[in-house]
């Protein structure tokens, strides 16, 4: 097993995974952790990702792999929660359509399904000239500011940044920036969840929609007042959120219906 993960709550209750985004690592789920300790949470921390350099390079296909050696390892026959923010969230839709029947729920959170093709060949010049930038504290700051990560984080977010290398920084955004909706996520028989912030680019709102639309199962909503990271802007409404869906199907009634 290469991924690397941390396990808390009660291990003999449901299955809860948690994926981070790009950048981040499993410290964006702290919030969640405190508030699921009646689950038994698993928080993996992807290749490339937080302290995790251990010389396998980050792709999409191969951390579902990881993932779905993971979950069939610990589940045994627990019922399954997946929840993904972003690039975590991209991970999950390929574990869904690499392994349709593994789980019961799953919630996707801003997870970009239509590839940019003219950005991708922008990346690496792009890349060139603002990687020097990382190690500021100032433009960290700024990037922070953009995910919803406070001052608590900060420190944390900010040694993870500097410690990534340029040609990593590349291959994420070049994986993340690919990425399209596999052929066979249609087939997944858990209930899914998708969610986009009201203030994310249009892109991400015409990514929720297609990802709604590629399975039956699937509910979409977007998230008021929001921009790119909901379960660190306001944890509270998502942990309530997530435990009033998946028990009750119900969701915040100032949420719009993705149609």
């Amino acid at each position: 097993m290469a991924l690397y993960y941390q396990e808390y709550g009660d291990k003999n209750a449901s299955l809860m995974l948690f994926l981070h985004g790009g950048g981040v690592s499993d410290w964006m789920w702290d919030k969640q952790i405190q508030y699921f300790t009646h689950y038994h949470c698993i928080v993996p921390t992807l290749p490339e990702h937080g302290l995790n350099h251990d010389g396998i390079n980050f792709t999409i296909k191969g951390s579902a792999e990881e993932l779905i050696q993971l979950i069939e390892e610990k589940a045994k026959g627990k019922q399954v929660i997946l929840i993904g923010f972003s690039l975590g969230s991209q991970v999950i839709i390929q574990v869904l359509s690499m392994k349709p029947d593994l789980i019961d729920f799953a919630i996707i959170n801003s997870a970009s399904a239509r590839p940019i093709s003219y950005a991708r060949k922008l990346i690496k010049p792009a890349i060139a000239l603002t990687f020097p930038l990382i190690k500021n504290r100032w433009f960290s700051k700024l990037q922070a500011k953009a995910l919803y990560i406070g001052e608590d984080y900060f420190e944390r977010y900010y040694e993870e940044s500097c410690q990534m290398k340029p040609d990593t920084l590349v291959r994420v955004l070049e994986e993340s920036m690919s990425f399209e909706i596999p052929k066979d996520f249609r087939k997944a028989t858990g209930k899914i969840l998708v969610t986009v912030g009201e203030k994310e680019k249009a892109i991400m709102k015409k990514s929720a929609k297609d990802i709604v639309e590629a399975n039956s199962n699937c509910t979409g909503v977007i998230l008021p007042k929001i921009g790119h990271g909901v379960s660190l802007a306001m944890p509270d409404f998502f942990n309530h959120m997530v435990e009033a869906w998946k028990h009750e199907g119900l969701l915040p009634k100032e949420c719009k219906v993705i149609s």
